[in-house]
């Protein structure tokens, strides 16, 4: 492990809609700070942008909800319509109580609204954002693309801001990961007194996506792209989808 990361936001990016190229605004992003990708930089993108990108805005208008979220509804104090849509992107309801909707992902991830948000979207508009719909793909090809462009072998993480079941506040993890071990296993590893270790494994997609979070901000910092140099692990790449703890190892749910 290096003993020094450079963790930078890109400044100056568009506000993102539909069909955008987000590889060409980061390149500029990237041209503007005098500097040039490397291999072994990680760009973390935060999801709201990829949404937006790939078209992942619904408007509320054009949703009709079914018997099941006229139902639920007003147990957990939310429009009918956005229950809809939280049900069509779950696979299955954790918790619920006024104000609160708890759900299992289509993706695998634990989370509240299964990710549908509105803040930084038009708000003279009834539309919502869902998460992209393979968050792991995108980031293949984004990093392809750089690839291409740019002649650096980078690693490429889509970020989300989530809460947590047993801690206050929010911290960013990662939906989506190429090009890096997004959970590097320790075991086997040894500790400084020789003894090895045996259930350790570090979730590097999720530290690198909480660091990013720091400078991306949740209200009107408009630093949609994060920018890590030095990053340096001996390990196999693996994606976002690797994070998920399989339901059986779940002793919370």
């Amino acid at each position: 492990m290096t003993a020094q990361l450079t963790v930078t936001a890109l400044e100056g990016l568009p506000l993102f809609a539909p069909g955008d190229d987000l590889v060409l605004a980061i390149c500029d992003g990237v041209v503007r700070t005098g500097q040039r990708l490397g291999n072994g930089d990680v760009l973390i993108i935060t999801q709201k942008v990829v949404s937006k990108v790939e078209g992942r805005l619904v408007d509320l208008t054009d949703v009709t909800p079914g018997s099941h979220a006229l139902n639920l509804a007003p147990e957990v104090d939310k429009d009918p319509r956005l229950v809809e849509l939280i049900l069509s992107e779950s696979t299955k309801i954790v918790r619920h109580k006024p104000g609160v909707l708890i759900v299992v992902h289509r993706l695998g991830m634990v989370m509240a609204n299964a990710g549908i948000d509105t803040s930084n979207i038009d708000s003279n508009s009834e539309r919502v954002l869902l998460l992209p719909l393979d968050p792991d793909a995108t980031c293949r090809a984004i990093r392809d693309t750089l690839a291409k462009q740019t002649g650096a072998s980078v690693g490429v993480v889509i970020n989300d801001s989530v809460g947590r079941a047993h801690r206050l506040g929010t911290v960013g993890i990662a939906i989506g990961a190429a090009g890096l071990p997004s959970l590097w296993d320790l075991r086997g590893y040894e500790d400084l007194f020789g003894r090895k270790l045996r259930i350790s494994e570090a979730a590097v997609a999720d530290e690198l996506a909480s660091a990013a979070s720091l400078l991306q901000g949740q209200a009107a910092e408009a630093r949609p792209v994060v920018w890590v140099r030095g990053l340096a692990i001996d390990a196999p790449e693996r994606d976002a989808s690797a994070l998920v703890r399989p339901e059986v190892d779940d002793l919370f749910r």
